[in-house]
């Protein structure tokens, strides 16, 4: 059995997402999501029509956003996050985000041909949230080989 990585990460928005406080995020969504989608190593990403995830709320709560995605391993979705222009946008996230004081992103091997749900990750993060670093729910801090 083959296994991806899956990731969660969760932000607590400012304002509503169509206030001007977040037109410069908004902007930017359709582009930092391009750059994932054409990453090596790049499976899957949480979408609707609109092609980014912002109206998905499974935390039933609307200034909490969720980004899910599907990777081959560890080693690319570090590269996405933090040697693309991803890291343009992560380094702004205080004028948009809510600084939070609980876990907010959380990482699991996913069978690889099982995509998981918005419902799967709040899980995960809540499991993380309660339980720390667990093969069930990590972080790059401290992170899991895959089932064997």
């Amino acid at each position: 059995m083959e296994y991806y990585l899956a990731q969660i990460n969760i932000a607590k928005l400012l304002a509503p997402i169509d206030s001007p406080l977040l037109q410069d995020f908004v902007d930017d969504l359709d582009r930092i999501n391009a750059i994932a989608d054409e990453s090596d190593g790049f499976v899957w990403r949480l979408k609707d029509d609109s092609g980014n995830a912002t109206q998905f709320n499974p935390f039933d709560n609307a200034s909490i956003i969720v980004n899910l995605s599907v990777w081959k391993n560890v080693e690319v979705l570090k590269e996405y996050v933090y040697r693309s222009a991803h890291m343009e946008v992560f380094r702004k996230r205080a004028k948009w985000f809510e600084k939070m004081e609980t876990p907010h992103m959380a990482l699991w091997w996913t069978r690889a041909d099982a995509l998981p749900t918005a419902e799967e990750g709040r899980r995960r993060i809540m499991h993380l949230q309660a339980h720390g670093e667990t093969a069930e729910a990590f972080t790059f801090k401290r992170i899991f080989d895959k089932p064997v």
